[in-house]
């Protein structure tokens, strides 16, 4: 037993049988289908060549299941964290450059080490910080953020990513205005369709699969791709030329600023480091540095801008192309010379965020060793995923330091807790149809080991999947052995038919992220805030908005929704309900006011409800005061203490001063119903004295019984007493 608290998998073989096994090889083989073609489509979400969506999809689900608590939760490559991967690090490196996949593998390994931190501390309830309303909002926000981030790839245009979502999404508009490519626009609808129809009318085929194979043979047959290398003198179109050079100009001075600035900011880091060795304040050396590397930036700034207008100017040019043997010459659109025939298609250039190479010429590729042409390439079809690695990805620790650790913890943690509950909710899901039991601490410990594991083999961050856990539950799988099956489907792919992916249309990917994410909309949860409490469906909505507003940095949605909620939480833990009650037609003591009750003149009733602590200690006492001046005849106070549930050292001198106050009045004070953790409290600090033990009722019953009888036999009550006193009611005939 001891050994599979460390090895759960070891339950996992208890009354296992072959038909068993045939039952998981089945749903690991299932699951592999719909996981290969998605995992790449989430890599490039994550900002990710394609096939580091296989490398992510290799040990995570393998791991993940081994040491979870979980036999059917799908791990993997999943929108919301790919996006989050995406954002948190776009501020940190470019998209798809060496530093950004290095960053997106050591965030993994950051993401790993808090999750595998908190399942081995037992610390899996401060995923119950992030409440429902908040994740609601965020989770909508995001699926409409990852399906609009698809537009670009389904119109086969190329734009610069704005600092908000909505203007990049403003600029794929225009773009998409401008010129879209039509053959690009019917893959990604063809792919929607074939998905759609066979999600509807057969379920159990492997939609995302069929997809992907339908659209990739056709793109195979018809050269989807179309993509030529040139040299710059094949453009006849005289301002190419310069408008190149001054492009490369803009690229090159953003790289050298870029590089400059960083060597200032070692520089920085280690005159810091030296001043706090020797508990110095900042100096002059480094305010003089920090003054540069701020010049420095304003000089990138303006260098990004004047590239980004550049490029701009560069892939809104059309040419057409007149083919001379094998090679091409380009023209101007509309600007072809009399008598000379094209191919009849629209080419662009392709531009990215590195200098251009004007001149075409064969080199040597550094990391093959093979001989490759480069030049300025001009694209007359569409994008495709192209060429990926085959075999194995290369296993080696993430360069991990302290400062790259620090820089991405606020992040890990975000992704970290989203991820998990996403994960944890899934689990518990299938728990209730399996009946197996679901340990979150333990699934804390799975999810953190599999990314950790993962990114020493190039994956970025992992969670479990909706999508995937409810196909492997679907296809059957008894236990994570149909996990393990999965990897072994996704290591026979990275040996022997990456070259099969080749010509795997890009539109076809888009196509799967946005068919996977309309799951994530959920319109009823904004409602059913609504109506659980107004704050709530508030909290949700606004959690929404920021997030959409902000976007790419989800954070501040997250951010605003927990400060939303834990300030609620805090307002109602100050301000906790204190009812005074009376009598019911049910015969049962409720809120006066809430049901408009007469009370007695003479007894107030007063229930406290929550833990009375320093935050809430102080209004006890002004409600109490509330009352004495709102009942001018009263002469006694009855705390009923059935609601409190904890009592702190404020609460208990709030109390004491309480009963001084009611006992120099010549008010009684009594209580009913404390709990035994209270008593101990007023027992230890010598409040129990003070009240005494006469004062103590176990129930409400007995305590009004009592009480009634001694003020409405008093010889002093104003002239007509308390005429049907409606607490007389409680009082056994």
């Amino acid at each position: 037993m001891f050994l599979a608290k460390i090895f759960p998998f070891l339950l996992w073989f208890k009354g296992y049988k072959g038909e068993s096994f045939k039952l998981d090889l089945v749903a690991g083989i299932t699951v592999a289908m719909v996981l290969i073609p998605q995992s790449m489509a989430y890599a490039q979400l994550a900002g990710l060549p394609a096939y580091y969506g296989l490398y992510a999809a290799f040990l995570p689900p393998m791991i993940a299941a081994l040491f979870g608590s979980s036999r059917q939760l799908g791990t993997g490559p999943v929108a919301v964290v790919s996006l989050m991967s995406a954002a948190s690090l776009e501020p940190l490196a470019t998209a798809g450059s060496p530093e950004f996949i290095a960053y997106s593998i050591i965030l993994a390994l950051v993401v790993g080490i808090f999750q595998f931190s908190l399942g081995v501390l037992r610390l899996g309830m401060v995923v119950n910080f992030l409440s429902h309303p908040v994740i609601n909002g965020f989770t909508n926000a995001a699926a409409i953020i990852i399906a609009s981030s698809q537009f670009s790839k389904f119109f086969g245009v190329y734009v610069d990513k704005a600092p908000h979502h909505y203007e990049t999404m403003m600029r794929v508009g225009k773009a998409a205005m401008d010129y879209t490519h039509m053959p690009t626009l019917i893959y990604a609808i063809s792919a929607v369709t074939i998905m759609a129809l066979l999600k509807k009318f057969a379920p159990k085929v492997p939609n995302v699969l069929v997809a992907v194979l339908i659209t990739t043979v056709i793109s195979y047959f018809t050269g989807f791709n179309n993509d030529a290398q040139i040299d710059v003198s094949a453009i006849k179109d005289a301002s190419i030329a310069h408008q190149i050079q001054e492009f490369n100009a803009a690229t090159n001075r953003i790289e050298e600023h870029g590089g400059n600035r960083a060597a200032l900011g070692k520089v920085i880091d280690e005159l810091k480091a030296a001043e706090t060795a020797s508990h110095g304040g900042p100096s002059i050396e480094v305010i003089k540095i920090e003054s540069e590397v701020r010049i420095l930036t304003s000089h990138m700034d303006h260098a990004k801008e004047e590239a980004h207008l550049l490029r701009k100017a560069l892939r809104d040019m059309k040419f057409e192309a007149v083919l001379n043997g094998e090679e091409y010459t380009f023209y101007p659109k509309g600007d072809i010379p009399a008598g000379v025939t094209t191919d009849g298609g629209t080419w662009r250039l392709k531009v990215k965020n590195k200098p251009l190479h004007p001149t075409k010429e064969t080199i040597k590729d550094t990391k093959t060793g093979e001989d490759k042409i480069v030049g300025l390439t001009m694209m007359g079809g569409g994008a495709i995923v192209g060429k990926i690695p085959e075999g194995l990805p290369e296993f080696k620790a993430p360069d991990l330091t302290l400062k790259t650790f620090m820089k991405l913890l606020p992040t890990a943690i975000i992704i970290s807790l989203l991820g998990f509950m996403e994960a944890i909710a899934i689990a518990k899901a299938m728990a209730a149809q399996t009946g197996q039991k679901i340990d979150a601490n333990q699934e804390l410990i799975g999810q953190g080991l599999g990314n950790i594991l993962g990114s020493f083999g190039g994956s970025y961050s992992v969670s479990g999947s909706f999508s995937r856990s409810a196909v492997n539950l679907a296809a059957g799988a008894v236990s994570g052995v149909s996990s393990v099956v999965t990897s072994i489907m996704v290591v026979i792919t990275l040996l022997f038919f990456t070259p099969l992916l080749y010509h795997l249309p890009q539109a076809t990917l888009a196509a799967v992220i946005m068919m996977a994410v309309i799951g994530l909309l959920n319109i009823k949860g904004f409602v059913h805030a609504w109506h659980a409490q107004k704050y709530d469906g508030i909290i949700s909505v606004l959690s929404f908005l920021v997030t959409l507003y902000f976007a790419p940095h989800l954070d501040k949605g997250i951010m605003v929704g927990f400060v939303l909620s834990m300030g609620v939480f805090l307002y109602k833990s100050m301000r906790p309900v204190v009812a005074e009650l009376s009598m019911h037609e049910d015969k049962v003591l409720k809120s006066a006011e809430h049901y408009r009750l007469k009370g007695c003149r003479h007894i107030s009733v007063v229930r406290f409800d929550g833990a009375l602590f320093f935050a809430n200690a102080s209004y006890l006492d002004e409600q109490v005061a509330k009352f004495r001046t709102d009942h001018k005849d009263l002469r006694y106070i009855l705390l009923d203490a059935s609601g409190i549930n904890d009592m702190d050292a404020s609460g208990e001198e709030s109390l004491s001063m309480i009963v001084d106050r009611l006992r120099s009045a010549k008010l009684g004070f009594a209580m009913c119903g404390v709990k035994g953790q209270v008593m101990a409290v007023m027992e230890r600090t010598h409040l129990l004295d003070k009240i005494g033990m006469e004062n103590l009722y176990p129930n409400t019953e007995t305590a009004v019984a009592s009480i009634v009888n001694e003020i409405h036999n008093a010889t002093d009550l104003p002239e007509g007493g308390c005429n049907n006193c409606p607490l007389t009611k409680y009082i056994p005939a």
